[in-house]
Formats: structure tokens, C-alpha cells, sequence
């Protein structure tokens, strides 16, 4: 490590700082060495360093981290008096360390909502089964925000306790407006595209609504006949005043838009 580049966190006022900061990680991605184990170091040696300039650096952890920042980050994660434990838990999920799970779960109760929906979204990335237990709570969250990420994160984690718990909120609404969870199930194709088809044709004209918004969002074939069954002759409304017709046509669209764009990556 350049002795230069390691005095640039450290010396001058904070907007000096952060724009060295700012170098440093242009340099890095372009593949600098030097500017690698500065912003390492950064990482290892977190205490040293301005709180401020730990996060932006770890806003792009993947230009410069390593297996050496595995301790540091998970010593981050816990770290209530350096108050940074949001950034640790995108460290720890954009490098791949499943062992900050039970450090993300913990974080599940922390006062700082960004701290939460950041162990939420690190969880969706790392996590697996054993940890929809925690996370399924959270669909019933106060903040839309955390109930969108949960939901996000139980259709990266997928699995049957996933698709459950999810399956639950679908069917007995708290919010509503669940458009995350119409495409958190999406995530669940095919499988899930008959359980969505016969609550389409259901009684309560809101499941009939979301149930179009998730088919429209797998992209498949198997949803156009009852979407465009939907369209056609269903004239419900919801509670707030969205019409299950219209929302079938838009479902639609969006199926087509999705079939384009996988069609035009194919080729």
C-alpha cells in the first residue's frame, strides 16, 4: 500500500475526505492495487475512520472487498456505538458472508429502520429457510417500506415456508395495497400459477385483483386465458376503487413486456 494513499483518509477536513474517498474508488474499480488496500483497511480498521466515510465506501463494497473484511464486517454488524450497522449488513451481503446471518436476524429488532430494512434485504441475499420464521412478522410491519422489502426477500429466499408465508398475507390482506406480494408469489412460477388462477376466480373482487397483478408478473402463458377471462368480464371493484378488469389488461401488458424482454436476451 502506497504510504500517499493511505494518509487520504486520514488527513484534511471531511469534504477532503470523502472526494479522496471518491478517487479511491474510481481508482479501485479501474483495478489499482494500491487504492484496493487503502479502502481495506478503511474496512478493517473501521474505528479510525469518519462513520460517514466507512459508508460511502461501502456503498461499493464489491470494487474492493475481500474474504480479509470478513471479521470486520461481522464486528460492524454489532457495533452499536460506531452506529454503521446498515452498511456492515450490505458488506457482509454484497461479499457473500452467510455467517453474519445470525448477526442480520438479531438486527430484525434494531431501532433504526434503515438498519432494519438493510438486515432485511442482506437476509434475502444470504439467508435460506431456517430464517422465514423471522422474517414472516415483518409482512405485518406499520412501515410499507419493510413490508415491501420482506416480501422481496422471501421471494429471493423461496422455498415452501417462504411461498406460506407469503401465501398467508395474499389471502388474509392487513394492507390494502400488496402489489409486493403479488410480486414476491410471482417469484414462484410455475408452481404457484393454479393456486393464483382459482383465486382469480374467487368471490372477494380484491384477491381477484392481485391475483391478476401476479400473473401479469410471471410472464407466462398459463395466466393469459384467465387474464384475459378477467378483462373481459370482470367488472368488480376493489376497496380502493382499482377495477379488477383494468388491472387484468395492465397484467397483461406487463406479461407481454416480460416475454419481450426475455425473448430479446435469448437472442
Amino acid at each position: 500500500m502506497n504510504p500517499a494513499d493511505a494518509r487520504l483518509l486520514l488527513d484534511g477536513d471531511l469534504e477532503t475526505r470523502k472526494e479522496n474517498l471518491r478517487l479511491l474508488l474510481d481508482r479501485a474499480a479501474d483495478g489499482d492495487t494500491s487504492a484496493r488496500e487503502v479502502l481495506r483497511a478503511l474496512v478493517r480498521d473501521y474505528p479510525d475512520y469518519h462513520r460517514s466515510l466507512y459508508s460511502l465506501a461501502l456503498n461499493r463494497t464489491e470494487v474492493f472487498g475481500d474474504d480479509s473484511l470478513r471479521a470486520p464486517l461481522l464486528a460492524s454488524l454489532s457495533d452499536t456505538r460506531y452506529n454503521c450497522q446498515a452498511w456492515a449488513a450490505m458488506g457482509c451481503a454484497a461479499l457473500g458472508f452467510h455467517d453474519a446471518v445470525p448477526g442480520l436476524v438479531a438486527m430484525l429488532n434494531h431501532p433504526q429502520e434503515m438498519a432494519r430494512e438493510q438486515a432485511v434485504i442482506a437476509l434475502g441475499i444470504l439467508g435460506d429457510e431456517s430464517i422465514v420464521p423471522a422474517l414472516t412478522p415483518i409482512l405485518r410491519d406499520p412501515i410499507q417500506g419493510m413490508r415491501e422489502r420482506t416480501a422481496e426477500a422471501l421471494g429471493d429466499i423461496g422455498g415452501d415456508a417462504a411461498l406460506a408465508a407469503l401465501w398467508e398475507e395474499f389471502q388474509h390482506r392487513r394492507y390494502y395495497r400488496i402489489g409486493y406480494i403479488a410480486s414476491a408469489l410471482s417469484t414462484f412460477t410455475p408452481d404457484i400459477i393454479p393456486r393464483l388462477c382459482e383465486a382469480a376466480r374467487g368471490d372477494d373482487p380484491d384477491q381477484r385483483y392481485w391475483a391478476a397483478v401476479a400473473l401479469g408478473s410471471t410472464g407466462d402463458n398459463q395466466a393469459v386465458p384467465t387474464l384475459e377471462h378477467l378483462m373481459a368480464h370482470d367488472r368488480g371493484t376493489t376497496v380502493f376503487d382499482g377495477v379488477v378488469s383494468v388491472a387484468a389488461k395492465k397484467a397483461l401488458r406487463t406479461l407481454r413486456r416480460i416475454q419481450a424482454a426475455i425473448a430479446a436476451r435469448e437472442s
